[in-house]
């Protein structure tokens, strides 16, 4: 089972062009898929002081947050689709980092930390933003590259060399053309595992 983590407000958004071609592609290819839409669900990711008192034991007052982690343990695969704003992923996509992978869940520090979500034998990060990967790597600290797949989800026991990076960037320069040909494209990018 794929599980699809999608963080987009609005349903007219490139983001969206992106999750409809996949979970089309999936249909058509009988894979089963669960979207995770962190806005539709309407998912806070705010920490309450309830959820703090309960962070250290590794529990969770939080009903959706219960939800997410039943679908993640059901999965095999772990497909990202965000924005990228301000040269990092957005507040939802953090707090659900923050908030869903919790300890006794997604990790161990005992007597040394290891990641529990070895059972995820694939990962696709889908990122969009008004500049391209070469800057974001070189010039913006690595966000997605560095921090989410070498490290967060790495701390999570998702091995990185399984995991892909699909980019595209200078969404708000481009051209209608481009943007159906990437959509087109997105398909191969995803099975192949790679980007040219």
């Amino acid at each position: 089972m794929k599980t699809i983590v999608y963080t987009h407000p609005y349903s007219g958004s490139f983001n969206h062009a992106i999750l409809t071609r996949l979970t089309d592609y999936f249909e058509s290819e009988g894979q089963d898929y669960q979207v995770i839409d962190l806005y539709q669900d309407g998912f806070d990711p705010r920490y309450s002081a309830e959820e703090l008192r309960l962070f250290s034991r590794g529990e969770t007052p939080y009903q959706l947050v219960k939800d997410y982690q039943r679908m993640i343990e059901r999965s095999n695969e772990l497909i990202v689709i965000t924005p990228i704003w301000w040269y990092n992923i957005p507040a939802e996509l953090k707090g659900f980092f923050d908030k869903v992978m919790l300890r006794g869940f997604a990790y161990v520090e005992s007597p040394e930390w290891r990641g529990l979500l070895t059972y995820i034998n694939k990962a696709t990060v889908i990122t969009t933003s008004t500049v391209p990967k070469d800057y974001l790597q070189q010039q913006a600290g690595d966000p997605i590259q560095g921090n989410l797949i070498n490290r967060t989800i790495a701390d999570l026991g998702i091995d990185p060399s399984k995991t892909n990076w699909i980019h595209f960037g200078e969404v708000n320069l481009t051209t209608d053309k481009v943007r159906k040909q990437f959509l087109a494209d997105l398909p191969n990018l995803y099975r192949d595992g790679k980007q040219s």
